[in-house]
């Protein structure tokens, strides 16, 4: 007896049924049967099914005599199935690798469960894949199994059939059937769901679901879709039949008459003659389903009214003053800006008639975000060398939280931010300031940068669209001609910087203050870290931060992580970081896997890892300073390279192993490579031409050269072999603790924001 059983309905679907077969028989290391039923298909559909059978032992194919929809194909299906589980597939949907793994071991962890609901993506004819939006009700979090009862918010979750896990001898128990029609999934899914004595979630893309540019059931126009009415009438019989659900009829109401909307406001499914006949037969399920004081959905009350209504010109009409009452508020909005900006403006031109202050310093990182990165680490050596320093911090409301108590707050765009600008002697930022800054006589501009650059920067973007995207190069170098120094970390950055935004400014040489902490960091630091991330005692922590891809339109999610994880084995944990210009996680928080994409401090999460893994972030050139093992996964050179442009082949002078694609990186940790002697070569050699100024007083030299004006007599930097970085949690798993020797002065906090 099979685990699974995996039942495939097939009709037209040629093009991609060879895709959908192998994406099953590809999952490593599961027991499962693979039945594909042949809807008596008029393409090739049968054809591929039979090469596959011969091939495959595991492969059984079910014929049907007469075209039947994919219901009863299912239920062909099913009749022949052996397996503990059934799963269903559609003809032209594929399965994630290793999704029958990620199911297997969250129904034994959960105690084989009735239904077991996963997660799916959609892919577009594009190739673009959108992860569902409302996936977030499949947390696991919590008890597991549970009921619907206990989890609602289920239902929230599309009707359909081929993102669950459904135990055989439940369904055959309840003699559950599929319906003929295209919305089959309807009387399936919310009847299973309130059957189901036990539920479990799994958090993972399973299924990649494909929107078809033509041709699919849901997106071909016609009378077919009338289907929809009868499949909640067989949902709402199931109710009667079954008096102890009757406390689901509102919430199943609510769903249909949105159901219904979406129908009919679909242009491409309902003929145009029709609308109108399946509007009036919508209100008429409307009123003989109605459930007193059952509410619309948040998001659905003109929908509502269209049902409700009955009537596509009266839902106009509403849909009409609903847009001019938005509009007329849009109005009043943009008139108060209006006067807002104008009076802001008044406010900056008088406060720059009044002197500018020598103990005020302005800081900024990464457009109105949290303390960090260069400006942070200069603000705190600001108040630390510079006694008597005021300082200010520009972020946004929700980043508050990160800015030092000793230094005061502004929000961007307000007059307390205007004044800060007028008033203050230093501008510190890693980015533009606001373009109605004007420099004042006396003020100084501190640009810090964030980063050593590999990809190609400033000038160099204007033979590079991808990577530009409409960036304004005249704005830049108006930008940069108000800066009067612009920090370098190596000699690399530089000449780089020198040449792709060329001004007047001065270059000070002298190391990222935001590497200084990794310098004066402790062990006892790294374990407070350690612990406040959740990372278990013993285990191998990798920080995983790749770059965001100027070729793409979204995030890049290059690897499997969770595959990755059980590959490594238990000793292995995953923090993964998105790029800051994406709002989205690469990943939910699950067991070893963390997501620590909101932290606000990426020095903190540097100090707590073992090992980083990236592809072309500059962080790889911070992370160096540690001295810690980096693994470079290089999958998409090519790619990044004809796109986006770098100053150097990072393969050819990487600061560890290099990994072409997820088997690999894999292999690199499963063999030790990634911390082996000659991944040290590497590092060393990186470090000694990335590294040469970061030993804890870049910050100490900046402000003592910008703030007090010490020309000469700075602090040399501490060559490399004299640097003593603190060591990683692997490390002193497997030696004795190091004492770890701070540099000279006053240290920098490691844990002050987490």
């Amino acid at each position: 007896m099979p685990r699974f059983s995996v039942i495939v309905p097939a009709y037209n679907v040629q093009a991609h049924l060879h895709e959908c077969l192998a994406s099953v028989l590809e999952q490593g290391g599961c027991d499962l049967e693979l039945i594909v039923v042949d809807d008596c298909s008029p393409d090739g559909c049968g054809d591929v099914a039979d090469g596959f059978a011969a091939r495959d032992p595991r492969v059984r194919v079910v014929r049907l005599p007469e075209n039947a929809g994919p219901g009863p194909a299912r239920d062909a299906g099913v009749r022949q199935a052996t397996g503990d589980y059934l799963l269903f597939l559609d003809g032209d949907d594929t399965l994630a690798p290793d999704a029958l793994r990620s199911i297997g071991d969250r129904v034994e962890e959960t105690g084989e469960p009735d239904v077991l609901v996963y997660d799916h993506a959609r892919t577009r004819w594009s190739g673009e894949t959108v992860r569902d939006e409302r996936a977030r009700g499949l947390t696991e979090e919590g008890t597991a199994p549970f009921t619907l009862d206990d989890r609602p918010a289920l239902l929230d979750t599309p009707a359909i059939v081929w993102d669950k896990a459904y135990r055989r001898e439940f369904v055959e128990r309840r003699d559950f059937t599929f319906p003929s029609g295209i919305y089959e999934g309807v009387p399936w899914t919310y009847p299973v769901l309130m059957a189901a004595e036990t539920i479990a979630t799994l958090d993972r893309v399973c299924v990649h679901h494909r929107w078809r540019r033509r041709g699919g059931l849901l997106g071909t126009a016609g009378h077919a879709h009338f289907d929809v009415l009868a499949q909640y009438d067989r949902v709402f019989a199931h109710l009667d039949a079954h008096p102890g659900l009757e406390h689901w009829r509102p919430v199943v109401f609510a769903r249909m008459v949105d159901h219904l909307a979406t129908v009919f406001l679909d242009r491409d499914r309902l003929p145009r003659g029709s609308r109108a006949v399946f509007l009036r037969a919508a209100r008429a399920h409307h009123l003989r389903h109605r459930v007193p004081g059952a509410r619309a959905l948040p998001h659905g009350r003109l929908r509502d009214a269209l049902v409700r209504l009955g009537s596509d010109r009266a839902y106009r009409v509403l849909r009409a003053v609903t847009r001019l009452g938005r509009r007329i508020a849009s109005v009043v909005r943009t008139a108060g800006r209006t006067v807002r900006s104008a009076a802001l403006g008044l406010h900056y031109a008088v406060q720059r008639l009044l002197p500018v202050r020598a103990d005020l310093a302005v800081f900024a990182s990464h457009g109105g975000r949290g303390h960090g990165c260069n400006p942070g680490a200069l603000e705190t050596a600001f108040r630390t060398y510079a006694p008597g320093m005021r300082t200010v911090w520009i972020a946004d409301p929700e980043f508050h939280h990160t800015v030092p108590t000793a230094t005061r707050r502004v929000r961007p765009g307000t007059a307390a931010h205007w004044t800060a600008l007028a008033r203050a002697k230093y501008l510190v930022s890693n980015g533009a300031f606001d373009r109605g800054l004007v420099k004042r006589r006396g003020q100084v501009v501190v640009q810090t940068r964030y980063g050593t650059p590999l990809k190609r920067m400033g000038l160099d973007l204007q033979e590079r669209p991808a990577a530009a995207r409409g960036t304004d190069f005249a704005e830049l170098l108006r930008d940069a001609d108000r800066w009067d120094y612009c920090l370098s970390g190596n000699r690399h950055s530089t000449l780089v910087w020198e040449r792709v935004v060329p001004s007047g400014y001065t270059t000070l040489e002298y190391g990222q203050p935001r590497n200084d902490v990794f310098q004066r960091a402790t062990s006892t630091d790294v374990a407070r870290l350690r612990e406040s991330l959740g990372i278990p005692e013993g285990t191998v922590a990798v920080l995983y931060a790749p770059t965001h891809r100027d070729y793409l339109r979204g995030q890049r999610t290059a690897l499997d992580l969770e595959r990755v994880l059980r590959r490594l084995g238990p000793r292995f944990v995953l923090l993964t970081r998105a790029h800051h210009t994406y709002d989205a996680p690469l990943a939910r928080s699950s067991g070893r896997l963390i997501d620590v994409s909101d932290h606000p401090s990426v020095e903190s999460l540097c100090l707590a890892s073992d090992a980083l893994v990236t592809d072309y972030s500059s962080l790889m050139f911070d992370y160096a300073n540690l001295d810690r093992p980096i693994v470079v996964h290089a999958d998409d050179w090519e790619a990044y390279e004809a796109a986006r442009g770098t100053y150097f082949d990072l393969r050819a002078f990487p600061p560890g192993a290099v990994a072409r694609n997820e088997d690999e990186l894999i292999d690199i940790f499963a063999t030790g490579h990634w911390r082996g002697s000659r991944s040290a070569q590497l590092r060393a050699a990186f470090r000694e031409r990335f590294c040469p100024y970061d030993d804890g007083r870049a910050a100490e030299r900046v402000v003592r050269r910008v703030v007090l004006g010490e020309t000469g007599g700075l602090p040399a930097p501490v060559p490399l072999a004299e640097r003593h970085p603190v060591p990683s949690a692997a490390d002193r798993s497997a030696a004795s603790p190091l004492a770890t020797v701070p540099a000279p002065g006053v240290p920098v906090p490691v844990v002050d924001r987490l």
